[in-house]
Formats: structure tokens, sequence, C-alpha cells
């Protein structure tokens, strides 16, 4: 797992900030039924809690030789940190780049206020798979996630990892946060279908899902660069989709640059970028801070829609998102100055 730093995405950042009440990610998280033949077509309430507090596997229980009377020993284990990128730019990707409305990222979340002042305009297509009774953004997830996407230039509140971008506003969590796998599977379906060069998913299941696993097998079949969120337990348990092959899986880090605590973990993890605390776009022209591997996600789908303007198909497979996946995990190595 490679760490994209602060220092390289900064530009979720207030050109004017009034005074904004901070929230943590309520991430779409959907703790499924145990399997049944329907289990994909239940929708269940995913907004849970952030944990802070270390995660218990990174603990164990040593003792002494069986024979001798002594007490148990409880030794910390530290949390495999990967190697961390500083000191990079998003600007310097950027001057390498002339993204604009034909590259397109999907939102698949709780929809996205279209006529807000930083997004109008760039909204293409929308769809809704969830319960809610339209695409609209009354929850405020997916605005904010958007809005770290494809914000425009414009000297407003902020300016987007990609602006310019155009959006898929794939509506598949309900305006109270509520998810399930199948409406999960028919939106990225829905966006491959539509031309989606990255879909962005900051939602996270407890459980496998055939179904879902099907779909973004499908979607990186037709070219899509597919991005997740890993979660935000602190643990190393896997999370979907991120956790199927054919994702790659985002993890939170901090001011610091380090694995923030909330932040899920493990070899399964792709790539970490920040996630505390990033100011972004709300419903009604707003704007706010939130926290979570959600927003670290969009960091990496915006990352995803610069690329490609200028990979190249370098196996001819007439895809390019195997090459933007592959500089991602690396860390962009070698493609932009390290100062």
């Amino acid at each position: 797992m490679m760490f994209l730093t602060v220092a390289m995405l900064a530009l979720s950042v207030p050109v004017t900030q009034g005074a904004l009440a901070k929230d943590d990610d309520r991430l779409c998280s959907v703790s499924l039924a145990p399997a049944s033949a329907d289990t994909d077509d239940k929708a269940y309430t995913r907004m849970e809690p952030v944990e802070i507090s270390s995660p218990s596997e990174n603990y164990v229980i040593s003792t002494t030789d069986a024979n001798q009377a002594e007490p148990l020993v409880i030794t910390e284990l530290p949390i495999k940190e990967p190697p961390t990128i500083t000191e990079i730019e998003v600007s310097h990707l950027r001057q390498l780049t002339t993204v604009n409305l034909e590259t397109t990222v999907a939102v698949l979340d709780t929809g996205i206020d279209r006529d807000h002042e930083e997004l109008d305009g760039q909204v293409a297509a929308e769809i809704n798979f969830s319960k809610s009774f339209a695409p609209d953004d009354i929850h405020g997830h997916g605005t904010h996630v958007a809005g770290i996407i494809a914000a425009k230039d414009n000297g407003l509140g902020i300016v987007g990892v990609a602006p310019g971008c155009s959006l898929l506003n794939v509506k598949v969590a309900d305006d109270t946060g509520s998810c399930s796998a199948l409406a999960l599977a028919k939106g990225i379906i829905w966006a491959a279908d539509n031309g989606a060069n990255v879909i962005n998913i900051s939602i996270e299941l407890r459980e496998p899902s055939p179904k879902l696993e099907n779909a973004i097998n499908y979607a990186w079949s037709q070219g899509s660069l597919i991005i997740a969120a890993a979660g935000n337990h602190g643990s190393e348990s896997p999370t979907y989709p991120a956790y199927y092959e054919n994702c790659l899986a985002v993890a939170a880090s901090g001011s610091d640059n380090n694995l923030a605590p909330l932040s899920n973990h493990g070899d399964w993890v792709d790539v970490a970028a920040p996630g505390l605390d990033i100011y972004s776009t709300l419903p009604g022209n707003d704007y706010g801070y939130k926290s979570g591997t959600s927003f670290a996600c969009a960091y990496v789908s915006g990352i995803g829609a610069l690329l490609l303007d200028i990979v190249t198909d370098t196996n001819n497979n007439d895809q390019l998102n195997d090459e933007v996946r592959a500089l991602i995990e690396a860390g962009l190595q070698g493609l932009i100055p390290v100062e």
C-alpha cells in the first residue's frame, strides 16, 4: 500500500471559510444479513459511528515457558505502515493534464446536488437505484464526495482534484444512508454502460456478494477504473467491494501522512490518501468538513481522472484502467517531481 500525502493532494482547501461544524464521515456501511437467496436485494442501515480506538488485531498475548507460573504479557504490535510518498503536489500532475468534460467519473453514493455552485453543469446523467423518490442528495455524503473529485476552479469554496470533469450521479444509497448490494451492483453496471472512466464507490459492505463482485468484474472489463473506500473500522477485516481484485482499495491518512486511526488497513488495501477533516461541498451551496475513507477514495478517483489524460495503452488491450491503476499503486513514482 502506498500513501498519497496531504502535500500531494492539497486541492480541497477552502478559498473562503465561514463558521463550519466538523462532522465525522458516516461511511455507506452496510451489514448484510446471513446469506440467503434474496440477501443482495435487502437494504440495511449504514450509518455506523467511526471507531477511533486501536483495533484489537494489533495486540498479541505471549507467555513464557508453559512450566513457568509467570503472568501473561500483552504486547502491542505496530500496524504495518507502507512507504509514504511526501512533498508531491497535485498541481504538478495537473500541469501535465487537460482534464475536461470528456473524462467521466461516476459517483455511486447518496446522490449529488447538481445545482451546487461548484458542480453546476457537470452532472452529465443521473439515475436512482435507491429506495428514495429522486436522485437528489438530501443526505449530503455524495455531494461532499463529488466536490472533492470535480469542484470547479471558479474562485469560490474549493477546487476539486480533477476540476471540470463530467460526473454521473448514480444514487444507490437512499436519503437515510441505506444501501443494498443489489442496488450497488446495478449502479456499477449502469455506470460502466454509460461511459464511466472512473467509478467512485465510497461505500462498504461487511459481507461479500456474488452479484456485486460480478458487477465489479464487468465494469473492469469495460475499461472502468473502480475505486472503493476501505472502511472506517480501524481493522484489517476486509470490506466490499474494496476487497475485490478489480477494485482499488483506499485507506485514509491524516495530516502527518500516516495511516488514520479510523482507517481499515491490511495487505488488501492498495493506497492511502488524505481522509481527515476534508473540506468540500454540501447540498444547498454549502460547505463543510468530513472525515473517513470515503473522502480519501474521492481524492484517488480525482487522480485517476487526471491520469487518464496522460497514460498510454502499453499492453495494447484497448483500455487504460490497468495502466492508471498501476501508476496509482506505485505512488505515481517517476511521473511527477519529488521536492
